[in-house]
């Protein structure tokens, strides 16, 4: 589980095509202090770490990724896929008795919005995001969600399109201040709307 709070930005560092996709990613992050076998979120994708090491003084761990997680997220199309050199939000799984900053986000991507609208408000931007038809219902004003790893909170909601407040703090310490229209965006929908949503269809059948 995370929070969706990033606490790195990471850099692609190599990229190798064995059956699965496996990339390298170059971190700040003690990884003497990271398991082989922990999650870490990449861009809101729970992902493995398979080695890790030092090279040069710079830490980096190892991941694996399947058909079935970049199928579903924009790991490999659009302007943010991965390549070597690409910026990616990081966050280490939670530990009990860490502060829960954000809202509950399994790393489990459940599809991809699109930047449709980048308006700037004082310093902060609004932006506005069309999210698959299927996944939409999910989305509520004021409600959180998850997109490229970073909790936010849904400002408005309208069919399949909402909004979101950057705030500059969120635009330096993320991938964020590098966004651009048609931009896919990894999108998590919040747990809680997942369930209450199954629980709601069980009790009507």
């Amino acid at each position: 589980m995370f929070t969706g709070i990033i606490t790195d930005v990471g850099h692609i560092a190599q990229l190798d095509q064995r059956g699965d996709l496996r990339a390298r990613i170059n971190t700040i992050y003690d990884t003497n202090a990271v398991d082989i076998g922990a999650s870490i979120a990449c861009n809101g994708v729970c992902l493995t770490v398979i080695t890790k090491g030092v090279e040069n003084g710079q830490n980096w761990f190892d991941v694996e990724i399947s058909a079935e997680s970049i199928s579903k997220t924009n790991i490999a199309s659009g302007r943010r896929a991965w390549v070597i050199g690409r910026r990616v939000n990081l966050e280490r799984a939670l530990k009990l008795g860490d502060e829960l900053g954000g809202h509950i986000v399994s790393g489990h991507v459940d599809g991809v919005a699109e930047i449709t609208d980048i308006q700037a408000v004082g310093d902060s931007s609004v932006v506005t995001f069309r999210a698959p038809h299927e996944l939409s219902a999910f989305i509520a004003q004021k409600g959180s969600v998850t997109l490229d790893g970073t909790s936010l909170t849904v400002n408005d909601v309208s069919g399949d399109t909402f909004t979101v407040n950057l705030i500059p703090h969120t635009k330096e310490c993320t991938t964020w201040g590098d966004i651009a229209l048609n931009d896919k965006i990894n999108l998590e929908i919040d747990t809680l709307a997942r369930y209450v949503a199954r629980l709601a269809d069980v009790r009507g059948s």
